[in-house]
Order: C-alpha cells, then structure tokens, then sequence
C-alpha cells in the first residue's frame, strides 16, 4: 500500500505560479512511476502529466504542455508537479497518483491504470 499526501494548492493571480508536492509513503517510492490528474469543477479528472519512475521520462496533457514540469525527489519519496503561466482554466483538484512500474520506461497517461491515490489538493487561479 502507498499513502499518498498532496500539498502546495491556493488561491493565485492570473500568470502566477504554484508548486504541488506529493509526499509518498508506505513502499519504496522509486518503484512506482507517478501521475498528476486534475478534476475542474463540473467537469471529469483529466490527466495533466506523468513521469517514470526513475524522472527519465515524462508526458503532459495538451492544455498544459509548456506551463507545467512534473519531476521526482527518489530521495524525498515526493513527486512535483511545478505550475507557471497559471491561468482561471487550471482551476481544479489536483490529484496526485501512483502505480509499480515494472519496467523503467512505465508510466501512463491513463487513469485506471494508476493504484493509489492521495486526498486532492484546491488550485484557484483568479481572472
């Protein structure tokens, strides 16, 4: 079993920026490959981004791509999702993920595939 915890969410203008953390534990944090998600209100989660399990390699979702840098701290057991160009469309929950990676190219842009899940944290971006 993984607990995982998201924190860093807010209230910010327009163009500012936010960084998530997640903080993992439970398992060996560096056998699971991680994913962020986001559900905007009325609407379904939607895949924002995600990364090996060793950060070689990660993959974003469209309206994200260019603005958001997701990344890994092995050593921290914490996965980051860092938000810039912020705008009122990011308004969300954003989730943080995480599923074994039984090769070192895994991870996935889809949402079943993912095991664990942590709590959501708020992002409100102001007009």
């Amino acid at each position: 079993q993984v607990q995982l915890v998201e924190s860093g969410g807010g209230l910010v203008q327009g163009g500012g920026s936010l960084r998530l953390s997640c903080k993992a534990s439970g398992r060996t944090f560096n056998n699971y490959y991680m994913g962020w998600f986001r559900q905007p209100p009325g609407k379904e989660r939607e895949f924002v981004a995600t990364i090996t399990r060793d950060g070689s390699s990660t993959a974003y979702g469209d309206s994200v791509k260019g603005r958001f840098t997701i990344s890994r701290d092995n050593g921290k057991s914490t996965a980051y999702l860092q938000m810039v160009s912020l705008k009122p469309e990011d308004t969300a929950v954003y989730y943080c993920a995480a599923s074994r990676a039984w090769y070192a190219s895994a991870y996935s842009t889809s949402q079943p595939a993912y095991e664990f899940w942590g709590q959501g944290t708020q992002v409100t971006v102001s007009s």
